[in-house]
């Protein structure tokens, strides 16, 4: 590491740090837990999370998801908080298995359109809880809260409080960028927009902030509330685990680099166990304070380490000075801070691309503002794949030919043109997925002559065929024995045969051949032979005898 790199985590870890204090207080309360669980809470995962996860410039702490999970479980639990921090070790040890499981690698199946609503949709979160803090008033919880109380605002705007938010996010826009080596431009509105506010104005700010060190909380078991407890576990584990990770693919996009995904998760649980273990609620990466740190100059874990340093020393009794930075300045920050998460470079060329791909994006954003983060990616990733799996259906469709068009082989051309009345060949291109499964009989029915005898259908150039597809095979099978026609299956490869003979108790065809060319000369031999029977009548028949 050097200096550049320390530097940057330095102050970006700090200014990360008090922008999470606020957030670390408010949902500690909003759990029911209180603040100082949100303080070790942060404390904790942000700690171990960065020493020991996978992605450098992640910063962990409690997130919205998990405590929505916390407050329901401390009301059905009636408030017992040694249950309730159980539930939070387990939780981590889940994630634990997770990472060592390998999990993690599937969550980086996220397709672009669905990340770039996500990362503008927390933006445009960032941007609208902090319009009230800037003119003065305290945001309420939630982006439909903070909302709904801008009429309020609006009609009672404290002038100094705004002029001093414009005044930090002019700052924060003009820092020029050869000072920002030294000082970046965040830190340095917040401590002039502190001593302004500190000699000259009045106006709100954090406020008194609670100390104290933790106690051990070893875990409880309670046989009549344990399901409770382990439905909770796994809920608050799958959760972190997807916001973590998503989280991941922000900074990776920030940053461009990989994080792993499996380290992260092992890093999360081991955060979050020993968050319950010193009594604080559980957390995850924050996208919103790991933005923060990044464009702050954090690139390293060392930053996500000082982040939770700082909130440490606030624990242990530096509140008074973090209890003087004003709402506004933070505000103020943070506005630029959701400006630069917006990914404005696709909104700008979204309109040259794929229409369904920004349609993808712009219901992603919509649903991260107004609904929940997690909702609003597992639906996109479900439309996206649902978008993606019916064009490769189309293409495996359209590349299911009746040949002769394509033909390299003279040979096996002269052989099909000259009986292709009575012979239909298919070539399948590629995997054949559950897509295609629905109109590949269809395809095959219409796409044969009437007078066809023999059905061929070739597996060469596809590697693999799911359950789905095979029954559509069999399909095929049964519709050409009900039609009286031969059906020959040609370069099966081991894996696929294997498993069409376990799903349809052996082969449902009359012929299976390695190449094309040797089914081609099979099927010719016996229509020449069933020629050559039929042109024996019945009266020549009679007279040989």
């Amino acid at each position: 590491m050097n200096l550049g790199s320390f530097r940057g985590d330095l102050t970006g870890g700090i200014t990360a740090g008090v922008v999470a204090l606020p957030l670390a207080l408010a949902l500690g309360v909003a759990s029911g837990l209180g603040p100082m669980a949100g303080m070790y809470g942060a404390i904790a995962v942000g700690f171990f999370a960065a020493l020991f996860g996978g992605t450098p410039s992640q910063i962990s702490g409690p997130t919205g998801p998990m405590v929505v999970v916390l407050a329901g479980l401390f009301a059905s639990l009636s408030g017992d908080v040694g249950l309730i921090f159980t539930a939070v070790m387990l939780a981590g040890l889940l994630q634990i298995a997770f990472g060592l499981l390998g999990v993690g690698q599937y969550i980086r199946l996220v397709p672009y359109p669905v990340i770039s609503g996500f990362m503008s949709g927390i933006g445009a979160i960032i941007i609208i809880l902090q319009l009230s803090p800037l003119m003065g008033h305290t945001s309420p919880a939630g982006t439909l809260g903070a909302l709904g109380y801008l009429p309020t605002a609006l009609t009672d705007i404290n002038f100094v409080s705004l002029i001093l938010g414009l005044g930090t996010l002019a700052m924060v826009y003009s820092w020029p960028a050869a000072w920002g080596r030294y000082m970046p431009a965040p830190l340095a509105a917040l401590i002039v927009g502190t001593l302004i506010s500190t000699l000259f104005l009045s106006v709100p700010v954090l406020g008194a902030i609670p100390t104290g060190l933790p106690s051990l909380h070893l875990p409880e078991f309670d046989h009549g509330n344990l399901w409770i407890v382990a439905e909770a576990a796994v809920i608050l584990a799958i959760l972190g685990a997807i916001d973590s990770l998503l989280t991941s693919l922000v900074a990776d996009n920030m940053t461009r680099t990989r994080h792993d995904s499996n380290r992260e998760l092992i890093g999360q649980g081991v955060g979050n166990t020993v968050a319950g273990l010193i009594g604080g609620i559980a957390g995850a990466g924050a996208t919103m304070r790991t933005v923060v740190n990044i464009r702050s100059g954090g690139s390293t874990r060392i930053s996500g380490m000082i982040h939770a340093l700082v909130l440490l020393a606030v624990v242990l009794g530096l509140g008074s000075l973090a209890s003087n930075i004003p709402l506004a300045v933070l505000a103020g920050i943070l506005v630029k801070v959701g400006v630069d998460i917006i990914d404005w470079s696709y909104l700008k060329r979204a309109h040259q691309g794929p229409r369904w791909d920004l349609l993808l994006m712009v219901l992603v954003l919509v649903l991260t503002v107004f609904v929940d983060l997690i909702t609003a990616v597992a639906l996109g990733v479900v439309l996206a794949a649902l978008a993606f799996i019916k064009q490769l259906a189309a293409l495996q469709i359209e590349n299911l030919k009746n040949l002769p068009q394509h033909l390299d082989s003279p040979e096996e051309k002269a052989l099909l043109s000259a009986h292709q009345d009575r012979i239909s060949l298919f070539e399948f291109a590629g995997p054949l997925s559950f897509g295609a499964a629905a109109d590949l009989g269809h395809h095959v029915r219409e796409q044969s002559g009437k007078d066809s005898r023999i059905l061929i259908l070739n597996f060469e150039d596809s590697p693999f065929v799911d359950l789905s597809a095979l029954r559509a095979v069999e399909t095929i099978a049964t519709d050409a024995k009900n039609s009286g026609k031969q059906l020959y299956f040609v370069g099966m490869r081991p894996e696929v045969r294997t498993l069409l003979e376990n799903m349809s108790a052996g082969l449902p065809c009359d012929a299976e051949f390695e190449t094309r060319l040797e089914a081609l000369q099979a099927a010719v031999n016996l229509i020449d032979s069933e020629k050559r029977t039929h042109s024996i009548s019945p009266t020549k028949l009679a007279n040989s005898h």
